[in-house]
């Protein structure tokens, strides 16, 4: 099956929000070797004038990746996700990611753009608290390889 030229323009609506934890925000800060003391002591994180636990820029994936499942999974969307590579991930920030936000993300397919036998895709994943406040926009392409390559 190749990728569907009618899902640019097409959006996934949030799903269930995710809560940001104080343990989750650890985790993914060890994991990208990130140190700053914001990421895991709530008093330096308080002190620097955060709410809570920073979490790292880059901890803004993990909300997106939820979302593009939704285009991953949908069946009119012909992705084989064995095929894909990541091209590209890009984040804009509105206000850092704490612990303790409830976030919702709602994804839209930007572009589609046919290469060779496989495609492109670029999507945005607008990041936002279940209030309503904007935290992040997450920019991201797929390449989709065609059979044989």
């Amino acid at each position: 099956m190749s990728i569907n030229p009618d899902l640019q323009g097409r959006s996934y609506p949030a799903g269930e929000p995710y809560q940001v934890g104080r343990e989750k925000i650890r985790d993914f800060a060890r994991g990208v070797k990130a140190t700053h003391p914001a990421h895991f002591d709530v008093a330096e994180a308080e002190r620097l004038g955060y709410a809570d636990l920073v979490a790292p820029p880059t901890f803004a994936v993990i909300v997106a990746q939820r979302a593009d499942a939704q285009l991953i999974g949908d069946p009119d969307a012909g992705i084989d996700f064995t095929r894909v590579v990541h091209a590209d991930q890009r984040f804009t920030h509105h206000r850092p990611i704490v612990a303790g936000d409830e976030l919702v993300t709602e994804l839209h397919v930007d572009s589609v753009r046919a290469m060779g036998g496989g495609a492109l895709l670029t999507t945005r994943s607008e990041i936002s608290t279940t209030e309503g406040e904007k935290i992040a926009t997450a920019i991201s392409s797929i390449l989709v390889r065609g059979e044989g390559q």
